[in-house]
């Protein structure tokens, strides 16, 4: 079994050893210690560390992301097809972030495009404001 330094394991992973520190007091990765008290990381972390950067990068809170991560197995490194479980579990999740970023897309520079700056006064989207019915918040962009 090979160990990496947490110096090693920063260089490899693209984080630093900082927010290593903070995913392990986190409890969403693991090392082990040397007799000297200094962490070594299995290199399966990798896929870990991995997972928890890609998911930040799409919003995903480090909440949802230590759910996820604790339906994996903690006594042996996880397998393809406990991956492939986590990441079916996510899919709806990931479908529905992908549709509110689509659209996020497709009406935020037409909105702010009007030059109005203000739902409220908007003769384009949201004349008289009439979604204001509907409750707070971006209600043409959330789709409820």
């Amino acid at each position: 079994m090979e160990l990496l330094t947490i110096g090693d394991f920063a260089a490899r992973s693209g984080v630093a050893p900082s927010a290593l520190r903070y995913y392990e007091k986190e409890g969403l990765i693991r090392s082990t210690r040397t007799g000297g008290n200094q962490r070594r990381y299995m290199r399966s972390e990798l896929r870990r560390v991995a997972f928890i950067k890609i998911a930040q990068q799409v919003g995903v809170s480090l909440e949802e992301i230590r759910e996820a991560l604790a339906a994996l197995p903690e006594s042996r490194t996880p397998t393809k097809a406990d991956w492939s479980r986590l990441s079916a579990r996510w899919r709806r999740r990931l479908e529905e972030r992908i549709t509110l970023m689509e659209r996020l897309r497709d009406q935020l520079t037409g909105c702010i495009g009007c030059g109005c700056l203000s739902m409220k006064r908007c003769q384009l989207i949201n004349p008289q404001d009439r979604l204001a019915v509907d409750g707070p918040g971006p209600r043409t962009l959330l789709g409820e």
